[in-house]
């Protein structure tokens, strides 16, 4: 899966980077502002983009999950220690993994998510470092009836 990180804290974003990579998923790029994400997204037409809410040209995140959603093609989670300051539609985006995480809890979710976005619906189970939107749960996970 094509992975673009936006996250403006320089340690966070080279050590997902190389998380990613050792998982198997090409990294387009990294970005540390909002403008900088939409040219990224603009150019390389990413899988996924993961998105801090706070970034360094302020609380941007969630513009940039929203942009990305109705114009665009890429996917977004959010990566964040501020979960409870998201949209209840997560600005169109997938669902969120909670700072600070593991290796192992980006990986699942990282597999979920490619399964959900490249072959939709997936079929490995949700792992639990991953909180999907209502919109995408009731999208992958329809009610029984």
């Amino acid at each position: 899966m094509t992975i673009m990180i936006v996250e403006d804290e320089a340690i966070l974003s080279l050590d997902l980077e190389q998380m990613l990579i050792d998982s198997g998923h090409a990294v387009v790029g990294i970005a540390a502002t909002q403008k900088q994400a939409l040219l990224l997204a603009e150019t390389h037409h990413p899988d996924l983009a993961l998105v801090d809410l706070q970034l360094s040209d302020g609380p941007t995140g969630i513009a940039i999950a929203r942009h990305l959603a109705t114009h665009g093609r890429t996917n977004v989670v959010f990566m964040t220690a501020n979960s409870a300051m998201l949209p209840e539609d997560f600005a169109g985006a997938i669902g969120v993994i909670s700072k600070p995480y593991v290796t192992s809890g980006v990986n699942a979710a990282m597999a979920f998510l490619q399964e959900g976005v490249l072959r939709p619906p997936p079929v490995l189970k949700k792992p639990a470092s991953l909180e999907l939107s209502k919109f995408y749960s009731g999208r992958w996970f329809p009610p029984a009836g």
